[in-house]
């Protein structure tokens, strides 16, 4: 069978199974062995980790933007260029997406940026963070491939996007999350009614125990949306790209800074913006591409700063849980990114992050969760050290909500004053 690529070469490819919209095949990342679309994550050939390959359209982009812009207000508006089937709209499903690009003028002026600042604020999502779009996608591979359990391996977002998908989707669930996560994101993960189990240890032993678990029998009919189902998992991270660009006016922002955890987000939305570009929906030019890390837990901003092209693990202490990957499996692809489009990876303090969550609030009203706060605060450091161009239009991304980790600010967040309820007592508390 042959396949037209989005990149114009044609190569042989098997069978491709199922219905997936208009991808074609898997592909390995690292020879570019192509195999059947199903749920398998790692080449047969080296071990490289798979992902989705497509033909993707290429007749009229003003008539792709028009059937784009015509579509849904959430993911399945670009339905067209991600590895879902065509009825994916008809499906009990959370619909997440086209959450909000605030145009941040306060932060702008307090952090000095003259070309423009936005934030993708995606704690709209119906779980409160960006791992809603990547279980969309891999809950509509598991649906495709009659998996019965949906599952996944946690630092505490995807938990509570897992379990609330498959709630609504009629999936079992089971989800596995370290056993020292904040509460609130334990909480949002259990009262959607499926098993929730903390694993003692970091989220990497609970990664490696789900590893153990996907070739036990009992895992056969399950779905891990980051582990067999990741190749379409991380196919959601790159609508964030899709939406930045198009509330731009279908163009590329010059500067784009992203948390990092696994590193999947940072290298899909790298993908998205390519795959705009040779479809011809926004115009090239160069953009920039930062990463960011909590210092207790920055292997990649590590590995970036000495010049390596290996990422060394690390063991994660760090308040911003939801990025604490001490093995991140994307960590050497985020590098070849943030070098290649001249960006680059930095870390922040928990200090720095929580003073980040502030200002973020008090300059335009938004409350991150940890993650955010490092992002805020790594884009405030890379200004002040002359790594990131003020003068450029930026995009800094919150990827969940603050009411997740109150913990994080909860110690030197609260009330101005505590008075009498007189007149008085405010005018001596220095108020009036």
């Amino acid at each position: 069978m042959a396949v037209q690529t989005i990149d114009n070469t044609t190569e042989a490819t098997p069978d491709t199974g199922p219905a997936f919209g208009p991808a074609v095949a898997l592909s390995c990342r690292e020879c570019g062995e192509r195999v059947p679309l199903g749920p398998v994550f790692a080449c047969q050939e080296c071990f490289g980790p798979l992902e989705v390959a497509y033909d993707l359209p290429t007749g009229d982009p003003e008539a792709l933007r028009k059937q784009i812009e015509s579509g849904p207000a959430n993911i399945w508006r670009y339905a067209p260029l991600l590895p879902v089937p065509a009825d994916v709209v008809d499906k009990p499903n959370l619909n997440p997406g086209w959450t909000k690009l605030v145009k941040a003028d306060n932060l702008a002026r307090e952090l000095g940026v003259t070309g423009g600042l936005y934030v993708k604020d995606d704690s709209g999502n119906p779980t409160h963070s960006f791992k809603d779009r990547v279980v969309a996608i891999a809950l509509e591979a598991a649906r495709t491939f009659g998996l019965k359990t949906l599952s996944c391996s946690s630092t505490g977002n995807l938990a509570g996007a897992a379990e609330a998908a498959a709630a609504r989707a009629g999936f079992r669930s089971c989800v596995f999350i370290p056993h020292d996560l904040e509460a609130g994101k334990v909480v949002m993960a259990a009262v959607y009614g499926g098993e929730l189990v903390g694993i003692e240890g970091n989220y990497d032993d609970v990664n490696r125990f789900c590893s153990e678990l996907i070739g036990d029998p009992i895992g056969e009919d399950w779905g891990f949306v980051n582990v067999n189902l990741r190749p379409y998992y991380g196919e959601g991270s790159k609508t964030l790209a899709y939406e930045i660009c198009e509330q731009l006016g279908w163009r590329l922002p010059d500067q784009i800074v992203i948390p990092i955890a696994s590193g999947s987000q940072l290298t899909k939305i790298d993908k998205g913006l390519q795959e705009l570009i040779k479809l011809g929906l926004v115009e090239e030019k160069p953009y920039k591409i930062y990463g960011a890390q909590a210092e207790g837990c920055s292997p990649v901003s590590a590995a970036f700063k000495a010049g390596h092209d290996v990422v060394r693990p690390v063991k994660p202490d760090t308040i911003a849980k939801s990025l604490a990957i001490g093995n991140p499996a994307d960590g050497p692809y985020v590098l070849d990114i943030a070098r290649r489009t001249g960006g680059a990876v930095e870390d922040v303090t928990d200090e720095q992050c929580v003073a980040a969550i502030k200002l973020l609030a008090r300059t335009e009203g938004i409350f991150a969760e940890t993650a955010g706060g490092v992002t805020v605060g790594v884009l405030k450091k890379l200004i002040e050290t002359g790594q990131l161009d003020p003068a450029l239009e930026t995009v800094v991304l919150n990827t969940g909500d603050g009411l997740k980790t109150l913990d994080a600010v909860a110690p030197t967040t609260g009330p101005t004053a505590v008075i009498r309820p007189t007149l008085a007592a405010f005018r001596e508390a220095g108020l009036a």
